[in-house]
């Protein structure tokens, strides 16, 4: 799919939520439309899948027919169906029955079907709780089919049901069915509503082009960047995953068979199940990956909190963009938490590095850590100033990346990536100021492909270049009091062109005795005419 079809039928969906959502507000319709499209894409991959299992047996329909061949199929082999079932989920690692299906809840919709309503409370609930090996309970939780926001009673809420679901059938129709094609106007869209939802876009999406920063840093080797990059990670871990397009850019990266598992946390339900459709989406099988609802400051995940050290889960990458400067509530149990005891608590009025060092604490020994962070976190004093110095000593903060102001939906601030290592072999800290690298916007500034691929060639590389990248030693950093803004090691500032006093002397005393051959000149034009010289 060229982006200019991507950018065509992202513009056709955002068109359809614009004009029928009506009393809702566009975070709400967000939901509707996403789920329909999720739906739509695991229909069509399902069916594609059936064709191919049932070969010559799968049904052609003739003329007129508008019911799904896998409908025709299951009434023309009610004994079978079961049998086929199976071998669906072995392959697929899913199954959806025909009345479930896209095609079939279209039709409906196309018809003004009085029972549609029904169906989809149904087949929301049979792909939730029946559809695959592992249950995907809540997975449409945050859609509200009896909504009065859709119309006051049944027949109103069905009749504009139908008209949403129609709509979006038209619009999908001329596009390609394939995953990629339904992944790029899943995450479109994502990107459209997220513009449009201001600050709380900043809950549940990354802009890519800083996607692709984290994903080309992390996929690097993590002990030599320069030797290129990872054929396979083991494991991937983002604690704060919003929508799952962090994650989504790092397998993208690394190809499908690229990550042997997907690790997510978001405590936002709508985002959460907003991560896992979108994981199904791009084609990521339940089986590999896991995200979790839950807290991640209070580690409210069972898997983390393993007391066997032998069991506990370590992860090869961790990535993470979680919200800026949180304020959270501290406690003494949080403070023998093993994640921060080392380290100290971060204040309450920013939890930014109580995050950083909950993804650093489950970094395996070898892996990296790329993570975004307000620009607070390289200077502010106190208990941060503590956290920050003892990382420093330690060995573990890796690059400092300066990134340029009013990148993000939620806020105009700049921001900087901190990439953390536990045994990282430089003895110095790289400093990459890219602030002043960017296409500026209307509404938000933006990263262009060359402005992206210095910073990862710096970081790859370890490259110095003047007003740029520095590679700082530990003994200049101690000696600024292991403070990390970026200004104190790279100067931005344009040096004064150095004046030759002796030259410019010259210019002037050859400019007067131009000024006096002119004088002379034009007096002597004032005198043929009668008139006065000048003084």
């Amino acid at each position: 799919m060229t982006e200019q079809d991507q950018k065509q039928l992202g513009n056709i969906l955002w068109g359809i939520a614009d004009q029928l959502r009506g009393a809702m507000n566009a975070d709400d319709f967000r939901d509707y439309m996403l789920s329909f499209l999720f739906l739509r894409y695991l229909s069509d991959n399902y069916e594609t899948a059936a064709q191919k299992e049932l070969g010559p047996d799968y049904p052609k329909l003739e003329n007129g027919d508008r019911r799904t061949p896998l409908a025709v199929w299951y009434t023309q082999n009610p004994g079978d169906t079961a049998e086929f079932e199976k071998q669906m989920r072995r392959k697929t690692h899913y199954v959806i029955q025909p009345a479930y299906l896209w095609d079939s809840i279209a039709e409906r919709a196309r018809t003004q079907n009085g029972e549609l309503l029904h169906t989809l409370k149904k087949g929301f609930d049979y792909i939730e709780n029946e559809s695959f090996a592992s249950t995907f309970g809540g997975l449409f939780s945050e859609i509200n089919l009896n909504s009065e926001k859709l119309g006051k009673g049944y027949t109103e809420r069905n009749a504009k049901l139908c008209t949403i679901i129609t709509r979006i059938a038209e619009g999908l129709a001329r596009f390609s069915t394939d995953s990629d094609t339904l992944g790029d106007a899943y995450e479109y869209l994502i990107g459209q509503f997220a513009a449009g939802s201001g600050k709380k876009a900043g809950e549940f999406y990354t802009p890519q082009q800083i996607s692709s920063i984290l994903s080309a840093i992390v996929t690097l080797d993590s002990q030599e960047p320069a030797t290129g990059k990872k054929k396979h990670l083991d494991s991937l871990f983002d604690f704060a995953c919003g929508s799952g397009s962090l994650l989504l850019n790092v397998r993208h990266r690394l190809g499908p068979h690229g990550i042997g598992k997907i690790y997510g946390q978001e405590k936002n339900i709508t985002t959460y199940n907003l991560a896992r459709m979108n994981m199904l989406l791009h084609g990521v099988k339940d089986s590999e990956f896991e995200i979790v609802h839950g807290d991640t400051l209070t580690n409210d995940w069972d898997r983390l909190r393993e007391a066997n050290p032998a069991k506990k889960p370590y992860f090869d990458a961790v990535v993470a963009n979680p919200p800026f400067s949180y304020r959270w509530e501290p406690t003494e149990a949080l403070g023998e938490d093993m994640r921060f005891k080392n380290y100290g608590l971060a204040p309450k009025s920013a939890a930014d590095f109580a995050f950083l060092l909950h993804g650093f604490h489950y970094l395996k020994p070898e892996g990296v850590m790329a993570i975004i962070l307000p620009h607070g976190v390289l200077f502010r004093g106190g208990a941060e100033e503590r956290i920050r110095t003892k990382l420093l000593k330690d060995g573990h903060i890796d690059t400092v990346v300066g990134l340029p102001a009013n990148l993000f939906f939620s806020t105009g601030i700049p921001v900087c990536i901190l990439v953390l290592k536990k045994c990282k072999k430089p003895d110095d800290v790289l400093f990459i100021n890219a602030s002043e690298h960017f296409e500026k916007g209307k509404r938000q500034n933006r990263l262009l492909p060359e402005h992206i691929d210095k910073i990862i060639d710096t970081y790859q590389f370890r490259k110095e270049d003047e007003r740029y990248a520095r590679r700082v030693s530990m003994e200049e950093i101690e000696t600024n009091g292991y403070n990390l803004n970026i200004s104190r090691y790279i100067s931005t500032a344009v040096a004064e062109e150095e004046i030759d006093l002796y030259a410019v002397n010259g210019k002037l005393v050859a400019l007067e005795a131009t000024i006096d051959s002119a004088t002379k000149k034009h007096n002597a034009f004032l005198k043929d005419l009668g008139l006065p010289p000048l003084p």
